[in-house]
């Protein structure tokens, strides 16, 4: 399969959000005639962040209020699978974003809320350190990406979609495995290859901020509808929160040794 090939099969980004064929053939905003703005796009990502924040404190509250991780799980359980509903819905019937792109990242947040409590609980200042790491990855890779230090050429692009696609298939792989009573030790490992495989991971994320930039940046350019600031935003919450959870599991592999 050529590079080109590859790039059109997998998207310009990692992220699933993404793809060739999203800001094609667009036309400005039928009704206002306005079209995508990069402001716009960021002022939507604060909205999401805000979102998220407001409902993982609802589910951060309850798990500290009771000590117990089975009063909230049903919660994040149920935030988690109607999360992944409205990325699919996202994803696919992108006009819908200005009403899914919100609802997924209040869905997501009463997981991330309870996710984040039941690590606070093993490894208190867990949580401050990797929401910190994360944002400060975010502001990093957008230094250098402005900067032109780090260029999303044909050949970047291609390793890390190549590179997510991988630790995505192995994710599902372990998943598999964990129903049959098995699994693949490294993922969860705090030895010396499992931080490795950790450290891999988050930095494969991280670079998709990159892609996810760039994309957005190339919307704004070619005149995407208004509703594709949403659809922007959304994609870029995506990829924070895989950033987030990674930061956690590689600060509570580095915690338990």
């Amino acid at each position: 399969m050529s590079k080109h090939n590859a790039l059109n099969m997998f998207g310009r980004s990692g992220n699933p959000a993404m793809n060739d064929a999203t800001f094609s053939n667009f036309t400005p905003d039928s009704l206002t005639g306005r079209t995508m703005s990069l402001q716009g796009t960021v002022n939507k990502t604060g909205i999401l962040l805000l979102l998220v924040v407001l409902t993982a404190s609802y589910t951060w509250n309850q798990f500290f209020s009771t000590g117990l991780p089975e009063t909230v799980m049903p919660i994040a359980i149920g935030g988690a699978i109607f999360g992944f509903i409205f990325a699919l819905a996202t994803i696919f019937k992108k006009t819908w974003a200005p009403i899914t792109a919100p609802l997924y990242a209040l869905s997501q947040g009463l997981f991330l809320g309870a996710i984040s409590a039941i690590f606070e609980l093993q490894f208190p200042g867990i949580v401050i350190q990797a929401v910190g790491l994360t944002l400060g990855t975010l502001a990093s890779l957008l230094v250098l990406y402005k900067t032109g230090v780090i260029k999303p050429t044909e050949n970047f692009r291609l390793m890390i979609v190549s590179a997510t696609m991988g630790i995505a298939l192995l994710y599902v792989v372990s998943m598999v495995m964990n129903m049959f009573g098995s699994g693949i030790g490294f993922i969860h490992s705090n030895g010396l290859f499992g931080i490795g495989f950790s450290l891999f991971v988050v930095a494969i994320a991280a670079l998709n901020l990159v892609l996810d930039f760039d994309f957005i940046e190339q919307g704004a350019e070619h005149g995407a509808p208004l509703y594709m600031e949403w659809f922007g935003a959304f994609s870029l919450m995506v990829t924070l929160i895989w950033l987030y959870l990674e930061m956690l599991r590689l600060l509570s592999k580095l915690r338990s040794r």
